[in-house]
């Protein structure tokens, strides 16, 4: 059994609870957890503020580094450790639970060398003053983590959190903590100090809940839907504290006749089955010139046809998807497909060895999406990819800024000027240009517009958000 990990120690709920662990993979609970409450809670939060005013905030910015780092150093020392955790949580095939812990090191890398490197300003004003600006942390800050990439999506708000000079309490989501439980204990290792890394497992409803009301936190981030973001964002205004939030996508890979589709191809598809398609930025609409639409998607229905789904061990192109629920919505969306006479393309093939109680769905191509059906509009979270056609660059721009999301776009196309045009032209928080993703970017800053959430997530920009600016003005004469 596994418990919270507050001030540097387990400890057990309050409620007396606890929460099954599943495997995807076969559908069987290993572990269990403990299911936190609002008591646990505030045990966290004032641990963290302990820490936070005797020891974090007086805490040179060089030692957090230091400290960083060596979490960092430690994250690689136990890498096989941690990818076993992720992989046999997740679901994750072997390949991307050790990128996922690659990346939770570089994360905590990156932000140890960013903290002594954030810097106020001095400003020129009137004769006798002098006027500078200071950066200072929030205090308490409060991460609502998601399932689908706990470690980097740990790493990523934790990690600037932490490098600004707040103290941290984590609430996991409750499918997927063992990996955070992991890092936090590797963080006392490291030498940070009780109550600056605070984590509680627990249901969004319960503890996540209690996390964002608790009158103490003076910062939340938060990845996940845009239904519970905004519930999020309800809590944090009755007191008026700030939030970080991303909230998911349905992002657009955009291809014109003169794209070079052997660069593409592997491209477009890894962004929709990496993870099982359970990932916010994932490319689900494929928009695609109609002078090539039917070539390209004849290529692509081969490549689709080839990919291959099973237990996350086996290290396939695709593993399962977390959980029975999230199994059925993507049910549902097939479903919704197959009544609305939308054409399947191609579908992968899932293995004999795939136990029939683990959370399997086959990666499914579809053609023809109508721009309004809900398959184009709603995150599926899964690996379905919708294509369209597009007639000429104001359609394609027409037909990616059309829904509610605005997180990630993909352009393909050889044309330099082109390229420019359709950056400025996609509303959304990332536009890739003959790639997508950029090997994963954790010096790149990342977040959304419109339903997909507000601020940014990881590069420096991260920093400017878990901080306060302050402003200095001295009359000397």
């Amino acid at each position: 059994m596994l418990y919270h990990y507050i001030a540097n120690a387990s400890v057990p709920s309050t409620s007396g609870r606890t929460i099954a662990v599943i495997d995807p993979s076969d559908g069987q609970p290993f572990e269990d957890i403990q299911r936190g409450n609002a008591e646990d809670i505030a045990t966290a939060v004032s641990a963290a503020r302990q820490c936070y005013e005797t020891v974090w905030r007086k805490t040179p910015a060089v030692e957090r580094g230091r400290l960083l780092a060596r979490l960092s150093a430690l994250v690689l020392e136990h890498g096989m450790e941690l990818s076993a955790l992720e992989q046999r949580d997740c679901g994750k095939p072997t390949k991307q639970a050790q990128a996922d812990t690659l990346a939770l090191a570089r994360y905590f890398e990156f932000y140890a060398g960013a903290c002594d490197k954030l810097h106020g300003d001095t400003i020129p004003y009137q004769d006798g003053y002098s006027v500078l600006t200071w950066r200072e942390p929030h205090g308490v800050t409060g991460h609502v983590v998601p399932w689908n990439y706990p470690m980097q999506i740990f790493g990523r708000c934790v990690g600037a959190a932490l490098a600004a000079g707040n103290t941290c309490v984590v609430k996991p989501a409750e499918d997927a903590c063992l990996s955070v439980l992991r890092v936090a204990q590797l963080a006392a290792e490291a030498g940070f100090p009780p109550g600056c890394i605070n984590i509680v497992t627990g249901y969004g409803h319960e503890a996540g809940d209690a996390l964002a009301r608790h009158p103490d936190v003076n910062h939340l981030s938060f990845t996940g839907s845009p239904h519970v973001g905004t519930l999020i964002q309800q809590a944090a205004a009755e007191r008026h504290v700030p939030v970080t939030l991303e909230l998911g996508g349905k992002s657009p890979q955009i291809v014109f006749e003169d794209a070079d589709l052997d660069a593409a191809i592997p491209t477009l598809i890894n962004a929709i089955v990496q993870n099982a398609g359970q990932t916010c930025s994932a490319g689900s609409r494929l928009l695609v010139q109609r002078s090539i639409y039917e070539p390209l998607l004849e290529r692509l229905g081969e490549a689709f046809a080839a990919l291959r789904v099973g237990p996350a061990a086996m290290d396939l192109d695709v593993g399962p998807l977390i959980r029975q629920s999230q199994q059925q919505r993507v049910w549902d969306f097939l479903s919704d497909a197959q009544v609305a006479g939308i054409p399947v393309v191609a579908q992968g093939q899932i293995v004999e060895e795939a136990p029939e109680s683990g959370f399997y769905q086959a990666p499914t191509l579809l053609r023809d999406v109508p721009p309004d059906h809900r398959l184009a509009q709603e995150e599926v979270f899964g690996p379905v990819l919708a294509a369209m056609p597009f007639d000429d660059e104001a359609d394609a721009i027409r037909l990616a800024n059309g829904t509610d999301f605005g997180l990630v776009a993909g352009v393909w196309t050889r044309d330099g000027a082109r390229q420019f045009r359709m950056a400025r032209a996609l509303r959304c928080g990332q536009v890739f240009v003959n790639n997508y993703g950029a090997g994963g970017g954790v010096e790149l800053p990342f977040g959304g517009v419109k339903s997909s959430g507000h601020g940014r997530e990881k590069g420096f920009e991260a920093l400017y958000g878990f901080t306060v600016l302050k402003t200095v003005a001295i009359r000397h004469g």
